[in-house]
């Protein structure tokens, strides 16, 4: 019998935590650690996991590292220090990076680990949280290819399709243009939604129609489904990191030669809904954030 490789875990949120029960539950040795909340590690260690202090102590003892955090800040903060991944982590150790960050960043942390014989991931993950705990995840995947061999397995414990993306960064990129498309759906479909109150058109009416014809898209059912049912389980992304997302996006091509139509106006929702206290909250609430917004103006004039 094949022996299991040794695999670190940091970052056990609505996502970590779903792919680290199912690391667990396809028998893989897991070593975690206390980021934020206490709630899912201590979770995870009643499954069989063994808690770490600090990233260096979980980069000495793995064979693999997957980091699942908010942003490329944070990831550097694990890889630096006494008690980081670069100066802990054995020759041969494979980071793999599942947070969305900026493919710049990517690329230079990548260089600066494989020179002490650390080989880097991107990674990114698509779906949600449902997906997440029931190992139904999608996941974009680049880097070298041997190292993209002995990643996906693993990966395909907790995810429902694997993508290879190409070179280092590549994936990250490649989840950066998805989020543009599918934040600037949910942006749409908020406006749209908040256009039929207005006008008085009946939601649910508007849901039929939409629903069957070329307009729908996942994100107009999301929101649809929080204000008819009250569902917010298909979409819990919170405006904070779609508007980190999309500023990666847009630092990612600010030195392109592309044509920006959109992007701007939809990072900006993002921003306002965070400016306005909202940034916490769940994507699917926007129509109603921006519905009370119009309402409180209305009501100042």
């Amino acid at each position: 019998m094949t022996q299991k490789l040794a695999l670190g875990f940091i970052g056990t949120g609505l996502m970590g935590h779903g792919a680290a029960k199912n690391l667990l539950k396809a028998g893989y040795p897991l070593v975690t650690m206390a980021h934020h909340n206490r709630v899912p590690v201590d979770d995870l260690v009643g499954r069989g996991a063994t808690e770490a202090g600090n990233a260096g102590e979980i980069a000495a003892q793995v064979d693999m590292l997957f980091l699942c955090v908010t942003s490329s800040a944070v990831v550097e903060q694990l890889v630096e220090g006494d008690a980081g991944i670069l100066a802990n982590g054995r020759s041969g150790l494979i980071v793999v990076d599942m947070s969305t960050g900026d493919p710049a960043a990517t690329l230079r942390l990548g260089a600066r680990l494989a020179a002490h014989g650390i080989r880097l991931v991107d990674a990114p993950l698509a779906r949600t949280p449902r997906e997440a705990e029931e190992g139904r995840l999608n996941i974009m995947i680049s880097g070298d290819s041997d190292v993209l061999d002995r990643v996906r397995p693993v990966v395909s414990s907790f995810c429902e399709n694997v993508f290879e993306i190409g070179a280092l960064g590549s994936a990250l990129k490649l989840k950066l243009i998805n989020n543009l498309l599918s934040l600037g759906h949910a942006v749409l479909a908020a406006e749209a939604v908040n256009a039929a109150r207005a006008a008085g058109v009946d939601l649910a009416k508007l849901h039929e129609v939409v629903s069957r014809g070329g307009a729908n898209s996942a994100a107009f059912e999301m929101i649809v489904s929080h204000l008819l049912q009250g569902d917010e389980s298909g979409m819990q992304f919170s405006m904070r990191n779609a508007r980190k997302d999309l500023g990666c996006y847009q630092r990612m091509l600010e030195n392109a030669d592309t044509v920006d139509l959109l992007s701007s106006s939809i990072y900006n929702a993002y921003n306002l809904a965070t400016l306005l206290g909202h940034g916490d909250e769940v994507i699917s609430r926007m129509a109603g954030i921006f519905a009370a917004e119009s309402l409180d103006k209305g009501n100042r004039a």
